[in-house]
């Protein structure tokens, strides 16, 4: 159990989520304020969670170890971000093949996020991560039951998408590492930036069908 293994137990893990929320602000996925959520599930009963809401000075000794059934292990949690823990873990019970989930306010994808408009796969190095346009959920006030359930159904009707837009707030991302994860979210904002600057030129223009499935392993944009 977490508890009797200690913090040392994890200090790689602690310090691989470090460096990715690192790479997050080096490829220009955060936004000015640098709010965000991370978890990375380092087993099958426990999640590391940044605990602060500002994630530019991120430490290792700032994750808390939460089990899936809401027990602060290790560190401290206040009641928003217990919410946090709450959502992602019913991700993670959601979806087995999830074991990193990014919550950001990635500056482009935010603008689909406030048009509460779905995010088009084309742009041709999202089709390796994220194959098909990214869903929308719909605004809920946070702490309510309407926002986690909110959630969890857009993604269980979704059952293959990595990354959810959430109206008027942000976006989750999710991986099955941290560099992959990380590699998407930037790859989004891409996307996003791509899209908004083609509307200037009559909008973008969609990938021909039968161009052919991504290569197997292959991988596009930036990587902790």
């Amino acid at each position: 159990m977490a508890g009797e293994q200690g913090a040392s137990a994890y200090q790689a893990d602690r310090e691989a989520l470090v460096e990715a929320v690192r790479a997050l602000f080096t490829n220009g996925v955060m936004s000015s304020t640098g709010h965000g959520d991370v978890s990375h599930r380092i087993d099958e009963e426990h999640m590391l969670l940044t605990v602060p809401g500002r994630l530019r000075t991120l430490q290792a000794d700032d994750l808390a170890v939460v089990a899936l059934d809401g027990q602060v292990v290790e560190g401290e949690i206040d009641s928003l971000k217990a919410e946090i823990a709450d959502l992602h873990s019913e991700i993670y019970r959601l979806r087995e093949d999830i074991r990193v989930i990014i919550h950001t306010h990635s500056p482009s994808v935010l603008a689909f996020a406030m048009a509460n408009r779905v995010l088009p796969c084309r742009y041709e190095a999202m089709r390796f991560g994220q194959p098909s346009e990214v869903p929308v959920v719909p605004w809920a006030r946070r702490g309510t039951p309407a926002w986690i359930s909110g959630i969890v159904a857009v993604l269980a009707d979704h059952p293959s998408t990595h990354a959810l837009i959430l109206g008027n707030h942000g976006v989750l991302v999710f991986g099955a590492d941290l560099a992959a994860t990380v590699t998407l979210s930037t790859v989004l904002e891409e996307a996003a930036a791509g899209e908004l600057g083609a509307d200037r030129l009559g909008g973008a223009v969609a990938i021909p069908l039968g161009a052919g499935a991504p290569a197997s392993g292959g991988s596009h944009g930036a990587k902790p």
